[in-house]
């Protein structure tokens, strides 16, 4: 993974793959998110979204003013900034790097908090880590969230993004992903060949993991499956459009 230092922020380049080079996870070194913020991350999918309470974000405004910039998310300690398929980073990535170290160095609050009404659609993130504990979960709700805590939420925080657990019913765990993850092309991949083995190895009672989708996660992942069948048909059928590399959730061992 290719890093680039200015100041006190560092770019990690997400091109393990050919299909994760949509996404530039920034870290500058500081927190990100209020300490008040009982959620692992908040992301904004729209300007109007950065703009408006509970937790607007000047930095992420600007941002996403830049074209070709389609969603940013905030960790604990790093900013993904996500662009549009048909941007080139050799564009955008300076003004994306200028902006988020002049607002490292300058002392900006990152993040504003603002007791004012619910979160504005395409500013989501903010509420109780869904992967927290609760009382009223089963022991297999229990033992499914510690894993995805433990062993699967790292990994995908290294790669710029984040996890939400969104239920578990007839055997199927249904996750939300974020950030990099989001829309990232190889999600489903991710998903299959990476948290459901885990899951299924450790907990019996998991028979299977189902990726909760917005539309427009639905049209990436449809066209990654047209990319596929086009690779197919130019290099054969046994061509397969890999996603495994070093960090890679494909490559977790027991």
């Amino acid at each position: 993974m290719n890093q680039i230092k200015c100041m006190e922020v560092e770019a990690k380049d997400n091109s393990k793959s050919d299909f994760h080079t949509d996404a530039l996870k920034f870290l500058p070194n500081q927190s990100i998110l209020p300490k008040s913020l009982s959620s692992p991350f908040l992301e904004y999918l729209s300007p109007r979204s950065t703009l408006a309470p509970p937790h607007p974000s000047p930095l992420a405004a600007r941002l996403l003013n830049i074209d070709g910039i389609t969603s940013i998310f905030y960790g604990p300690d790093f900013i993904t900034v996500t662009k549009a398929s048909d941007a080139n980073w050799a564009y955008v990535k300076p003004e994306v790097f200028s902006l988020i170290t002049e607002a490292v160095t300058s002392g900006e609050q990152i993040v504003n908090t603002v007791d004012n009404g619910s979160a504005e659609g395409g500013q989501e993130g903010g509420g109780k880590d869904t992967l927290g504990y609760d009382e009223n979960d089963s022991e297999v709700i229990g033992m499914i969230k510690e894993l995805l805590e433990t062993r699967i939420r790292p990994s995908i925080q290294e790669d710029g993004g984040d996890i939400e657990f969104r239920g578990f019913h007839n055997g199927n765990v249904l996750l939300k992903l974020r950030g990099a993850c989001r829309t990232c092309d190889s999600s489903t991949v991710t998903l299959k060949n990476g948290i459901e083995n885990m899951l299924m190895h450790y907990i019996e009672e998991v028979k299977g993991v189902t990726q909760v989708l917005d539309q427009e996660e639905e049209i990436a992942i449809e066209e990654f499956a047209k990319f596929e069948e086009k690779l197919k048909q130019q290099k054969g059928p046994d061509a397969v459009a890999s996603t495994i590399g070093k960090g890679s959730l494909d490559a977790v061992e027991d």
